[in-house]
């Protein structure tokens, strides 16, 4: 089974009430219960590092192939989320589909776990040869760095609201204690800064963590 990860990053307005942005984490939760659906959580991101564009919340879904994507993205429900509760309140939003290049387990983290979203905009002269050994670079990262429980890794395949952003993995960790481990370790850092930026115009990184609860 190839797993089809889903990532939307929005930014909400500063001036909005708290009451709207609970109202909208609430509804976009509740969406877990669609059948297309096998994993999704929503809430807000606890550290972004981009030099073009800041976000404020995150949700992070799963699905077992781009047909359930597309069902779940058609849902009525999902429309009347996006409508009523996440459109009046954000400024903008941003989504990056892709394949995982392997079967993350568990399908659902627990709460507490940490996430690091990393989506890349690749320079236009990047040939697929050179693409191809960047995805290579990401995926050694698990081997190379202990704490990482699951990551995958993928092209994006919905560039309509991507914002040109080609490239996307992301790392599940069991807290923030092991993820702040992890971004400090030496090869990481590397890894993110020497052998990606030559051929980057633009780099999200994203860290959330899995909310206890609804808020």
């Amino acid at each position: 089974m190839s797993i089809i990860e889903h990532v939307v990053l929005f930014k909400v307005k500063g001036e909005t009430e708290q009451e709207k942005v609970n109202a909208m984490l609430n509804n976009l939760n509740s969406l877990v219960s669609l059948d297309p659906v096998l994993h999704l959580t929503a809430g807000p991101v606890h550290r972004i590092k981009s030099p073009i564009l800041n976000f404020s919340h995150m949700l992070h879904s799963r699905y077992k192939s781009k047909e359930d994507l597309n069902t779940y993205s058609a849902h009525p429900e999902h429309q009347r989320v996006v409508k009523e509760n996440v459109i009046p309140i954000c400024d903008d939003i941003m989504a990056v589909d892709w394949v995982a290049d392997n079967d993350p387990t568990p399908l659902s983290p627990p709460p507490g776990s940490a996430f690091k979203g990393t989506f890349l905009k690749l320079k236009e002269s990047v040939s697929n040869e050179v693409q191809g050994g960047i995805l290579g670079e990401i995926k050694g990262v698990k081997e190379g760095i202990s704490g990482i429980q699951q990551m995958t890794c993928g092209e994006n395949f919905s560039p309509a609201r991507a914002k040109g952003f080609s490239l996307a993995s992301v790392a599940v960790f069991g807290g923030v204690g092991e993820m702040e481990a992890a971004v400090g370790n030496e090869e990481y850092v590397n890894l993110q800064k020497q052998k990606v930026r030559d051929n980057v115009d633009g780099v999200i990184v994203v860290d959330y963590v899995v909310p206890a609860s609804s808020p």
